[in-house]
């Protein structure tokens, strides 16, 4: 149980939920599979693959969010509803209508989608009450959401804000690479990608590559900004950092996870415990770091607390210009 990104979210400190009320909530959206006629299904399955669905360890909260999607691609229902049509065509000696062939597709679709094969995908959360964190197991915000809007549906009340800093994590990242000096207990690794705010949108990446020389620095004085920087953590964990405040490609090092037991690889559920004990606790050291490496967090206002997760993304284009550089995810 390792998670590979962090989209982060500020709840109350502490949040005044326990894990038997959060559970009890949960199961009233419990995962089933796909109907004969649904597209997708999705709610909440148990993490360890038994019947809780809130896993806690150590006043730590972790959920799953269960999709279902059926594989019906439209190229193959617009085939078989123009085949049909040709052959309808055929015998009436006219073509279907716009309105006709819209009603036989949604007949072909009806009569397809039973046999339909069907995919499923989990999303994992943590939920941290007594810091007050909620983060989500995803590679961007944009997926992110579908956890926060089904635990909106889900739950009484979802007191979530943005995690905002004083400092933006672009221009940090621009102050650490002129500078060539991290943060205390952080040091600079060698992927990064500076990206112009011009409007040709110029991009440059760097992988595997020394960031502390010249050509970096000859970038940013171009006014190229830096869009994501890798970085590691008092030696132990790796991850990517990027201009939205998301931390990507997180990697717990040899260091951490060598303190697992033997005996507890032999057990799966064990396994899973000490690894979700270690990773917690780990990033309980990391999260505050990055924080502190921004400047400090902004305390959020009276109009943005208590905000629903449906207002996220808005707010999220409100930050900085320098913060909200769109980009793909690089190669890295």
């Amino acid at each position: 149980m390792w998670f590979k990104n962090l989209q982060i979210y500020r709840l109350p400190v502490p949040w005044d939920m326990s894990a038997e009320r959060l559970e009890e909530q949960l199961a009233k959206k419990p995962f089933h599979p796909c109907g004969s006629q649904d597209m997708e299904s999705r709610g909440w399955l148990s993490p360890l693959g038994n019947e809780v669905l809130v896993h806690a360890i150590g006043g730590q909260f972790l959920i799953c969010l269960g999709f279902e999607h059926r594989l019906l691609p439209s190229a193959v229902v617009k085939q078989e509803a123009d085949e049909r049509a040709e052959e309808l065509a055929e015998q009436q000696g006219y073509k279907l209508g716009r309105k006709q062939m819209k009603e036989l597709r949604e007949q072909v679709t009806q009569e397809l989608l039973p046999r339909a094969f069907t995919r499923r995908r989990r999303m994992f959360a943590w939920i941290d009450p007594i810091n007050g964190w909620l983060f989500v197991d995803a590679a961007s915000q944009s997926k992110a959401e579908d956890v926060l809007e089904q635990l909106r549906h889900t739950l009484d009340s979802l007191p979530l804000t943005l995690l905002r800093t004083e400092l933006s994590p672009t221009s940090a990242m621009a102050g650490w690479l002129a500078g060539s000096e991290p943060p205390e207990g952080f040091t600079i690794d060698q992927d990064c990608e500076l990206r112009s705010v011009a409007e040709d949108k110029a991009a440059v990446r760097y992988v595997r590559h020394p960031l502390e020389g010249e050509e970096v620095k000859g970038h940013l004085e171009a006014g190229k900004l830096p869009t994501r920087l890798a970085l590691t953590f008092d030696d132990r964990i790796s991850f990517v950092l990027t201009e939205k405040l998301e931390i990507k490609r997180l990697d717990f090092l040899d260091i951490v996870r060598d303190q697992i037991g033997d005996g507890d690889k032999d057990d799966a559920e064990a396994l899973f415990n000490a690894e979700f004990a270690l990773m917690t606790g780990e990033l309980a050291h990391l999260l505050p770091a990055v924080v502190a490496a921004l400047g400090g967090e902004i305390a959020a206002t009276a109009q943005e607390g208590h905000m629903p997760s449906a207002e996220l993304p808005r707010l999220q284009a409100l930050k900085p210009v320098e913060q909200a550089v769109e980009t793909d995810d690089p190669p890295f």
